[in-house]
């Protein structure tokens, strides 16, 4: 597999170094699934259930919280990202491998893991299929940015009491209702943008579908999800929907 370099050269091939490695791909599951599973593993333990809808938008908060790392990285190493850019596509030329899954198959030292610019080649084979984020002055950078400063802690009050039940259920709907319905329309905007601005027509229908379409319709489908718990929470005043 190949070793992550922050350069601008190819990555080599794992040269026997002893430094501890694992592939980008396996970090991000894992780091998904501890998040998650803590979550859904708390609320067995304080209320003895196991709810679907409360698994499902664990998973989801999970997912966001990484992202919003990612997000932020996206902030930080903007100007690096657009020479990235640069590096990925050729590369894509010279290997006929797609970048995003060359990008989870290398592997990363684990002194490394928390690293700006290496999260911020998320983005630059994103930007293979959506050119917007190697370019600051689009909707689709400036979203993703904001939403990676603005919803970790909404996130994660939404998590505790979703898991834990630690506020009333009339505060966690309502707060629930701004996060999830700014999702659900910064998202559908997004892909307006996308199809306006005609960045499908360099894709593939796999690619547009894959990469565009799948990537980012959690943001729509789990956001109408949540939207649904936070306003029966606002009626109910109580926490039955996940399962209380």
């Amino acid at each position: 597999m190949p070793e992550y370099r922050d350069d601008l050269t190819l990555p080599e091939r794992d040269s026997g170094r002893t430094i501890l490695t694992v592939p980008v791909g396996l970090l991000s599951s894992l780091v998904i699934a501890i998040l998650a599973l803590s979550g859904i593993g708390t609320r067995y333990y304080i209320h003895g259930d196991l709810n679907l809808i409360h698994s499902l938008l664990s998973l989801f908060f999970s997912v966001n919280l990484l992202i919003c790392y990612w997000e932020a990285c996206l902030f930080l190493r903007r100007d690096y990202i657009e020479a990235r850019t640069d590096y990925w596509r050729e590369r894509r030329r010279e290997t006929g491998r797609t970048p995003i899954g060359d990008f989870l198959v290398t592997r990363v030292a684990l002194t490394r893991v928390l690293s700006p610019t290496l999260w911020a080649d998320v983005w630059a084979t994103y930007s293979q299929y959506d050119g917007s984020y190697a370019d600051r002055r689009t909707f689709g950078y400036n979203a993703d940015v904001a939403n990676g400063f603005v919803t970790p802690v909404p996130t994660l009050i939404l998590y505790a009491a979703y898991t834990i039940n630690f506020l009333p259920a009339l505060f966690a709907g309502i707060i629930g209702v701004m996060l999830f319905w700014q999702w659900t329309y910064v998202t559908s905007v997004y892909f307006i943008s996308f199809f306006v601005a005609k960045r499908h027509a360099r894709l593939s229908r796999r690619e547009l579908y894959f990469y565009i379409c799948a990537f980012n319709s959690p943001w729509v489908l789990c956001a109408l999800l949540g939207l649904y718990v936070s306003i029966r929470l606002i009626v109910d005043g109580n926490y039955t929907v996940l399962g209380s």
